[in-house]
């Protein structure tokens, strides 16, 4: 059953995340409520309301439940207690259990593996024995990672001899790790599903993505890829959207090895920096659909009217452009209301559109976001 508009919808967390689904939400009639311990964030700025308060307090948590008619979340760090008190008093989307599976690394290797989803191999570490052990199965180069609380490049450590593995368990916590194996990648790509609780499944066209110090720099829409390799990735994304029996938003992060195989780095049940380029090119964008699935609305499909470049803007030498990027002709600006602009954090990003089935090579990608 779809809530009708004018119900409240409460978003857990106040990130740029949370903010670009309460502007999508607001625009299909209904109002949203941020759960966020920060105080002007991002989300809080677009939205109807807004309850200040740790993720852990219980009497915050109750509150704000019985203010909202179906609750969501913007990011995974939520603790799985505080989730579960929602999900006692209202219906939360997607469930707690996807997002206890997206927490820990370990987990949600072993489950993509079960539902037929390959990812790199990878061992579990608890001990320095366990590491060695581990070492002598998968083999070096190996990355060394924490099974939670990890993004951008943070919580992991490339290990390249075995003179790295002590300095490396010892700075990495908290305890246990997991060992992945090396993949040699041509490149990563993603797609982003959304899913409804009838079963109904609208998915966007695998882009291909590139980092910059860990963290994403731009979004190729749709991914350069041969047909079959997209098809095959769109594939993969449906599948573990119905393995989870997901009610919102899925991204799952691939990488496509030197000789085309796919495997699943990791997934996000949310919207995702990877999708941002559907803000623009996309009759319904990541955020749309998020909110559509989450209340329960049809889902559109998925199509796009355009190719697009997003170009994320990181820290205070990307703002220091703003003005010169709000002059340019053709970027599509948007900027997340964050007041401070820190090394690495993501203050805003821009589209640049193209014709549909023309997207430029390297040099004209280059050229179409040029602003200096």
């Amino acid at each position: 059953m779809s809530l009708p508009p004018g119900s409240t919808i409460g978003i857990i967390g106040g990130g740029q995340l949370g903010r670009m689904s309460a502007m999508a939400a607001a625009r299909l009639g209904y109002r949203v409520h941020i759960f966020t311990p920060e105080a002007n964030s991002p989300a809080s700025q677009v939205a109807a309301a807004t309850t200040m308060a740790d993720y852990t307090d219980h009497a915050a948590l109750t509150a704000f439940a019985a203010a909202v008619d179906v609750v969501t979340f913007e990011f995974e760090n939520i603790p799985a207690a505080s989730l579960q008190i929602l999900t006692n008093l209202k219906p939360v989307h997607p469930s707690a259990e996807i997002l206890a599976i997206s927490q820990d690394r370990l987990v949600e290797k072993d489950f993509l593996n079960k539902a037929g989803a390959p990812t790199a191999p990878y061992a579990a570490v608890e001990t320095d024995a366990d590491l060695a052990a581990a070492i002598e199965k998968l083999g070096l180069p190996a990355v060394l990672k924490t099974t939670r609380l990890g993004y951008d490049g943070k919580g992991q450590a490339m290990l390249r001899t075995t003179e790295d593995t002590a300095a490396a368990f010892a700075a990495l916590s908290p305890k246990p790790l997991v060992l992945e194996g090396f993949v040699n990648f041509a490149c990563e790509i993603s797609v982003i599903i959304a899913r409804s609780a009838d079963g109904s499944i609208a998915s966007f066209d695998p882009v291909e993505n590139r980092h910059k110090h860990h963290i994403l720099d731009l979004t190729l829409a749709p991914a350069p890829l041969p047909l079959g390799l997209l098809a095959e990735a769109t594939k993969l994304g449906r599948l573990i959207a119905q393995a989870l029996n997901l009610v919102g938003l899925l991204a799952v992060e691939m990488f496509v090895t030197a000789d085309g195989a796919l495997l699943i780095n990791e997934i996000a049940p949310r919207p995702h920096n990877s999708g941002h380029w559907t803000m623009d090119a996309c009759p319904a964008s990541q955020f749309e659909m998020h909110i559509r699935a989450v209340a329960g609305l049809p889902l559109p499909p998925a199509t796009r009217h355009a190719d697009a470049v997003m170009k994320n803007l990181v820290g205070p030498d990307d703002m220091a452009d703003w003005p010169l990027i709000l002059a340019t002709p053709g970027l599509i600006a948007h900027h997340y209301g964050k007041a401070e602009a820190r090394l690495g954090r993501k203050m805003g990003h821009v589209n640049r559109l193209f014709p549909k089935g023309s997207l430029p090579g390297e040099f004209g990608i280059e050229a179409a976001l040029k602003y200096k």
